[in-house]
Formats: structure tokens, sequence, C-alpha cells
């Protein structure tokens, strides 16, 4: 498919809370280091940020745990686009943390502010945009309302406009929405995801709130990226619109409800393109319904 005049804007539009994005982002993850673990290039993850917006992203994914050795994904944002434009809406995580050496932490509801204002010191804002809640384990963790409300009370105090809840259950978010308005979910979620997982996506949508998958790309792979070989019904969706797999994986989440945002991440100009061009694809009912199918997993 064509990636010369198709931009964020035709994926369409979402509210969180009170504030409009395109359902098109982007995930600064992949910012800070190249595949091999080494520093990224400073200016070219720069370029790749200015080029984001420019493409009508206006809906970025963060956090400060997002560091290699030389790079923050944070410093990086702020540099490359600060002053923000009105529009842009940058989410953030808490709850994870990293040390100098890169081993991870993860904070009690006493330590949440001081990662709250961690993130507002590195982007160099008043407020946060959007925050999300990371559950640590989303299988096993208990009850996250201590944390939540302490989120809650730093959003009555100014420091955050909007709340949501990243690698979580239904019960997680019934919890948080007890205590405080919560405008997104943001979980693992993609091609042959478990039906438990479609469930979750479409009670998001019942609820008015936003669903926005993570590894959408990656599947199995998470960090590292698409590993293996690739589904058939995946490549036979591409070759049928001349598309990359990567797009035709963006653009099924993207077909399964108005609220499913899609932030992928990428430190190469010419993925970028590609991925925010997955924002016109269109695929027809008979391909999504092949594609959830595809690979599914059990639970």
């Amino acid at each position: 498919m064509t990636t010369q005049t198709i931009d964020a804007a035709h994926a369409g539009t979402w509210r969180l809370g009170d504030l409009t994005v395109n359902r098109m982002g982007f995930g600064a993850m992949r910012l800070t280091a190249r595949a091999d673990g080494s520093p990224s290039d400073r200016d070219r993850a720069v370029a790749v940020l200015r080029r984001a917006v420019e493409l009508g992203v206006n809906h970025i994914d963060t956090a400060s745990f997002y560091f290699s050795p030389l790079r923050s994904a944070n410093e990086l944002i702020n540099r490359a686009l600060a002053p923000y434009p009105d529009d842009l809406v940058i989410a953030t995580k808490v709850g994870p943390g990293r040390d100098p050496d890169g081993d991870w932490w993860w904070a009690d509801p006493g330590q949440l502010r001081g990662q709250v204002e961690e993130n507002l010191r590195q982007l160099g804002r008043d407020h946060l945009d959007l925050v999300n809640l990371r559950v640590k384990r989303q299988a096993t963790t208990g009850s996250v309302a201590e944390h939540f409300g302490v989120l809650a009370e730093l959003r009555r105090a100014g420091l955050i406009r909007h709340l949501g809840i990243s690698n979580a259950r239904p019960d997680h978010l019934a919890e948080a929405l007890a205590i405080t308005p919560v405008v997104c979910v943001q979980n693992p979620y993609g091609v042959g995801a478990p039906p438990r997982a479609h469930a979750f996506l479409r009670a998001c949508g019942d609820q008015g709130i936003a669903f926005v998958p993570f590894y959408a790309i990656a599947g199995n792979g998470r960090e590292a990226g698409p590993v293996g070989t690739e589904d058939d019904a995946v490549l036979a969706v591409a070759r049928a619109h001349r598309a990359s797999p990567a797009q035709v994986r963006l653009a099924w989440t993207l077909g399964l409800g108005p609220h499913v945002l899609a932030i992928p991440g990428t430190g190469d100009p010419g993925h970028l393109a590609e991925n925010v061009a997955a924002a016109g694809l269109r695929l027809t009912a008979e391909e999504m319904a092949l594609l959830a199918s595809a690979g599914r997993g059990d639970g």
C-alpha cells in the first residue's frame, strides 16, 4: 500500500477524557536503543519524533524507565518536540522503575509521586496528560486500590490530567473505576490473543474506555520485536493489500472498534511511515474474521 498521502488522521479520533487524539499514535520505547542493545542515534531519534508529529501523530506513549545507557525516551521527546504542540497528548506510565544500572524495581504507593515528578522533570511539563498505572504481574497481582488511590490524589492536586491502567485484568479496572475515572486500558494484545483478551477489549468499548494494545506488531516477541515465521493468515492478507505484515496487524487491531488506539514504536523513519500508513488500511469483514482465528491462544 502507498505511504505517500496517508497520515495518522486516517484512522479517526477518540477522546481520552477531554483530550482528542488520532487513533494512530506512537510508542517511544524503541527510540533509546538499537536492536543489538547499543544506544540509538540521538539525531535520528529526534527526527523520527518530529516526523511522527508531521504525519499527524498526537498521542505519544512513553515512560521514565524507557532508557538505555546514553538515551532517555522522555528527554528525547522534550528535545524534539518542546515547546509542545497544543494538541499533543503524552501518556506515560508509573509503577516500574529502573536504577542507573538498568535493574528493575517496583514502586510502593509512597514512591509513586516521585515517579510522577521524574516524568514531569524529564518531559519539561507542569502536569502529565495521562498516567497509566502499570500492574506488576497481570496474572498474580492482587488489589491495585492503594496505588491507584495515590494517583487519584495526584490528579486532584493537578499533577495529572487523566488516569489509565496497564497490564491489567477486568477486576483491576473495576477497582480503579471505583476510585476515580479511567480513560484507557493499555494491555498486550494482537493477532493470536486469547479469547479473554478479546472479551476485555469489547468490555472497555462498552464502558467508553479506550483500549490501547502494546506488542500489537511484535506479538510473542514482546520487547525484542517480531520473532520467528509470520502467520500464514497475516501473510495472505498482506499480499492481498500489498501491505506489510506489520501494517496488517495494526489495521486489524484498529478495525476492532473505534475505542482501540494504536501505539506502534520504531526508531526507523521508514518503518514510522509504514506504521502510520496502516491508519488508511481497511480490512474486509472476512479478513478481520480470518485474522481473529489466526494463531489464537488459549484462555
